[in-house]
């Protein structure tokens, strides 16, 4: 199982309850092992590569009102 990790900088994150939305918007998603993010915008994901990738997470994110910086 191929384990991708990355650290994305990502805008609309101004308040713990943004953070919070954040990860309600990642939750359940298939293939995601690991999703950090700070108060900077900055949000650590690792996944499983054969179940999901890094553009249906960005998608997610997106769809959330989050985009990569």
């Amino acid at each position: 199982m191929p384990t991708q990790t990355e650290t994305l900088q990502v805008s609309g994150i101004r308040c713990e309850r943004c953070v919070a939305r954040l990860a309600n918007a990642l939750t359940g998603h298939e293939g995601l092992e690991a999703a950090n993010a700070t108060l900077m915008g900055q949000v650590m994901l690792s996944w499983d590569d054969e179940r999901t990738s890094r553009e249906d997470l960005v998608a997610a994110l997106a769809k959330a009102g989050f985009r990569e910086s």
